[in-house]
């Protein structure tokens, strides 16, 4: 290893070739940045740039499917896609599967 730290965000820049063009390079950081820690500077800047984890964008694409569901076989659909969620999202935003009698209570859940 020639390094003696990890530089992700570099890295990711050496590969696009981006790293001279990057928003305010050259720069002071803010006060604000240097209270956060890397993970919680690493979100802001995700967030600002529009990024959305793949849980979220599964939240919405189930949302969406809840919506539309009409038959046993879109709720199977769902529900395949529940359990997936499930897997990848935090644990306080875990759902329950749903079924033909509680997609009501689904749509105003997702």
């Amino acid at each position: 290893m020639e390094r003696k730290y990890n530089d992700l965000i570099g890295d990711i820049l050496e590969s696009t070739g981006d790293r001279d063009n990057v928003k305010g390079k050259g720069k002071a950081l803010s006060k604000s940045y240097m209270k956060r820690d890397v993970y919680q500077n690493f979100q802001k800047v995700a967030r600002d740039s529009g990024f959305l984890p793949h849980w979220l964008k599964l939240q919405q694409e189930i949302a969406e499917l809840i919506s539309n569901c009409k038959t046993d076989k879109d709720v199977e659909y769902i529900n395949e896609k529940i359990k997936k969620y499930n897997t990848i999202c935090p644990a306080p935003f875990q759902k329950g599967m749903i079924t033909l009698g509680n997609i009501e209570k689904a749509k105003e859940n997702w």
